[in-house]
């Protein structure tokens, strides 16, 4: 099944290539200085990758999204399980609807939590558009799942031993949420099974050009690729911790760039893990805005920061070791 996903997908790539050959020449001629030419055409040759899997996702979510949610809030005891199974799959505002839940006390600390850190936002799609890289694709998302579900529940266990007695059911109608692209989460509509994706993808290939643009010009001011590991702080434990803030944006670009950063080489496998894991996109926002408790919202991000630092820091030094 593997090897048939690898072939179809270099078979979608050499197409890709055909197609966008004209247009890579007629980029090529441009005045612009190569590092300029280079972010223009890989950014340019993901947007049919990433438009397929946004149209793919979106199919996912109008199906399915109902369950996946009740799956999460009516879970019990595998809450912290079930929610970051759900929220690996790469959909469009799951940690909104979780954060949602959580202040309507419909689900525990540990697993709003374990939500937060197995949702990694736009960096499995924008993985997935690169095809040389999609082996990437399940190793990050497995390491990001094991995390989530270890700190659901000690945080479940150790914290938070009496807050399952408080939770609630709430059966009424729940007020629209908005996601990203101003796209609303609980209203199905056929039309967004194309408009959302459009716009989606219009916004990612913008975060993916500017990004891709700044690493670019970087590698041209320091020289070479190999010397942008070391710009930005390869080999220190000090990189998961950048990244693990930068993940903190409520914003899908958080993650992109983040993504981007590791396909490139400029942060290594730790650094990309802490930085997704707290990514929680617009999540957090959602959570500070209907939190009643300030303080209970900042404990929540002070855990989301640990554990994905922790983490990140534990991946780095391992890592290093068995390179070294």
């Amino acid at each position: 099944m593997h090897t048939l996903l690898i072939k179809t997908v270099a078979l979608i790539n050499t197409l890709n290539e055909t197609i966008f050959s004209p247009v890579d020449k007629l980029i090529e001629l441009l005045p612009f200085s190569d590092w300029v030419i280079d972010a223009v055409v890989d950014s340019i040759h993901m947007l049919p990758f990433l438009f397929f899997i946004f149209v793919f996702i979106e199919l996912i979510e109008y199906f399915y999204s109902d369950k996946m949610k009740k799956l999460a809030q009516y879970s019990d005891r595998v809450g912290p399980l079930a929610g970051s199974l759900a929220a690996s799959f790469p959909q469009c505002g799951f940690s909104v609807i979780a954060s949602t839940l959580y202040t309507k006390r419909m689900i525990t600390k540990g697993t709003l939590l374990a939500v937060y850190l197995s949702t990694s936002d736009e960096a499995i799609p924008v993985i997935m558009s690169e095809p040389s890289k999609i082996g990437l694709v399940v190793p990050i998302l497995l390491t990001k799942i094991l995390i989530a579900i270890i700190a659901g529940y000690a945080i479940d266990f150790i914290l938070d031993k009496t807050q399952k007695n408080n939770l609630t059911i709430d059966i009424e109608q729940e007020e629209p949420e908005e996601g990203c692209c101003h796209h609303h989460l609980n209203v199905k509509r056929k039309r967004d099974l194309i408009i959302h994706p459009v716009f989606h993808t219009l916004n990612v290939f913008i975060f993916i050009f500017l990004v891709t643009l700044g690493i670019n010009y970087l590698v041209f001011l320091v020289g070479g690729e190999e010397n942008l590991g070391q710009y930005f702080l390869h080999d220190s434990i000090f990189q998961p911790v950048i990244t693990a803030i930068v993940g903190l944006i409520p914003n899908c670009a958080a993650s992109v760039a983040i993504t981007v950063m590791y396909l490139k080489g400029a942060i290594g496998f730790g650094s990309v893990i802490s930085g997704l894991c707290s990514s929680a996109g617009l999540g957090l926002l959602v959570l500070l805005k209907k939190n009643d408790s300030l303080k209970d919202t900042l404990k929540i991000v002070f855990l989301l920061l640990f554990v994905s630092i922790f983490s990140g820091i534990i991946l780095q030094s391992l890592f290093d070791g068995l390179i070294k």
